[in-house]
């Protein structure tokens, strides 16, 4: 079943890795020349990052290949035989780009960030790195150490440069993530330490591997708790909208573009390809949550005043979908499951830039005290009302496509039985429905109305260059799956296939 398939011996996976920490670290060691030094250099980095990448995965990946490419595997630790173990399939090259896409518009949006920039930028170097290691890992235990990697950035982004409230929200991030961490930490020691005297912890090996069914379960409910805090999943959300109320923008967006699609992707990489007798038993139970979150975060979010903890519930919503799509265990709705973690992760991070920067121009967060931003601001208006509509899955965007392939996903699903698909469908149409209130009330609280500026001498400034750059090119993405999906679904279906193989030979 695996072979291990590799083009040329240069390790490009480690250079893609190591480079941002390495570079970042290296950013405290600049001459004392302002602050535009360190930005100019961060967003080099990360353009230098983000082509690397690009050209390793053009010229060095096949895309009808479904086994892991760019493969590197180096002894690390002899004792207990702990490689630094890295590859890339169909499932982990679209998180890769994404993360490099995403950071390098938000370092360009951290731009007014002034106050200890080098330790800021820093540690938005540190967090790409602990990104692409953990979307590219092929060893439990690096995994593992790359997931926590990403929450010590995160923390600190948050206690030093959020809002009011930061320091509680750090604190409850802190806790419910790490929290969430023993959890992984147990099942990959579990995982590896089973059936041999020599603690196996590579990919390969472990999927091959078959559990007694009860301990199957027992590792499965530790693997999902920890992937369920990251995405957030119902009863264990609650840290994520004081997080995001609280952070700063340019933090928002890593947080909502790619830390929330770590979560999704350790529930297909661990939970489907390692543990799949599991995984069909618990798939309905995760479909009725899926269900569940896409209507109480959908009914949750018009009672938030805070502009960024309604836009945070959107995104748990939109997440409810991740998960049925997880749980059809068909290749349409899988493939429409990847799909949606590429879309939301463009769409989620656009909306908290848009918002960060209104928060800039007017300082105002609740949405009862805004109205009629729209007359001194129409290129913001129209960019933040053009994404809430791909938020709410207008077709033609990246949302629709990606929700409508969830939805066969479910309907042409050969292990539910007809009614419960009906009632399932039935309630996604409902959130479906709920999710244009909310977004619509939302840019209708904020942008129409004079209740702003009746207030004399108010001058606002529209949006500038750098603003309008963020944003279109965040934009074209979302529109050119929306047109064009496949492109993003043809990296993908091999390696979904390889994945379903597990449930239906078995």
């Amino acid at each position: 079943m695996y072979l291990v398939f590799t083009t040329n011996k240069f390790p490009w996976l480690t250079i893609i890795v190591v480079l941002p920490i390495f570079a970042g670290s290296l950013i405290f060691f600049l001459p004392h020349k302002g602050n535009r030094v360190i930005r100019w250099y961060t967003i080099c980095i990360c353009m230098l990052e983000l082509l690397l990448t690009t050209y390793a995965f053009c010229y060095h990946f096949q895309l009808d290949d479904p086994l892991i490419q760019l493969v590197e595997d180096y002894k690390w630790i002899n004792f207990f035989d702990f490689r630094w173990k890295l590859g890339i399939d169909g499932l982990s090259i679209g998180p890769v780009l994404l993360t490099g896409f995403i950071t390098t518009l938000a370092t360009l949006a951290a731009w007014p960030v002034t106050r200890d920039s080098r330790l800021f930028h820093f540690l938005m170097l540190a967090m790409y790195s602990g990104q692409i290691g953990s979307f590219s890992s092929r060893d439990l235990l690096l995994f593992f150490i790359m997931w926590e990697l990403e929450l010590i950035p995160v923390y600190l982004l948050l206690s030093m440069w959020g809002g009011k409230k930061r320091l509680y929200s750090a604190t409850k991030f802190i806790l419910y993530t790490a929290g969430g961490s023993i959890f992984l930490l147990m099942g990959v020691l579990g995982v590896g330490l089973y059936g041999s005297n020599e603690p196996t912890l590579n990919f390969e090996t472990s999927a091959n591997q078959s559990y007694p069914v009860a301990l199957e379960i027992i590792f499965y409910i530790g693997f999902f708790i920890a992937f369920a805090v990251k995405l957030p999943i119902l009863p264990l959300h609650t840290w994520l909208p004081d997080t995001h109320g609280e952070a700063h923008y340019s933090t928002c967006m890593l947080l909502a573009g790619i830390l929330l699609k770590m979560g999704a992707y350790g529930l297909i990489r661990i939970n489907m390809e390692l543990l799949p007798h599991a995984h069909s038993i618990f798939s309905p139970w995760l479909m009725i949550v899926g269900t569940i979150q896409i209507i109480y975060a959908a009914s949750t979010s018009p009672g938030q005043r805070n502009l960024k903890k309604r836009i945070a519930y959107s995104s748990v919503s939109h997440m409810g979908f991740i998960l049925i799509g997880i749980a059809s265990i068909t290749d349409t709705g899988l493939n429409g499951a990847i799909l949606q973690i590429i879309s939301h992760g463009f769409i989620g991070a656009a909306l908290f830039f848009l918002a960060g920067t209104s928060y800039d121009r007017i300082r105002l967060v609740y949405l009862d005290e805004m109205g009629g931003v729209a007359i001194p601001m129409p290129k913001i208006f129209t960019m933040f009302s053009s994404f809430s509509m791909a938020s709410l899955a207008l077709p033609g965007m990246s949302g629709f496509v990606a929700e409508v392939i969830v939805f066969l996903g479910i309907i042409t699903s050969q292990k539910y039985l007809l009614m419960p698909k009906i009632a399932i469908t039935f309630v996604m149409a409902i959130g479906m429905i709920l999710t244009p209130i909310y977004l619509l009330s939302m840019s209708r609280q904020m942008f129409y109305g004079y209740k702003l500026f009746n207030t004399p001498n108010s001058y606002v400034f529209d949006s500038g260059p750098r603003e309008l750059f963020v944003s279109i090119s965040i934009f074209l993405p979302v529109i050119s799956i929306g047109m064009y999906p496949d492109f993003v679904l043809s990296l993908s279906v091999d390696k979904v296939e390889a994945i379903l193989s597990n449930y239906f030979y078995r």
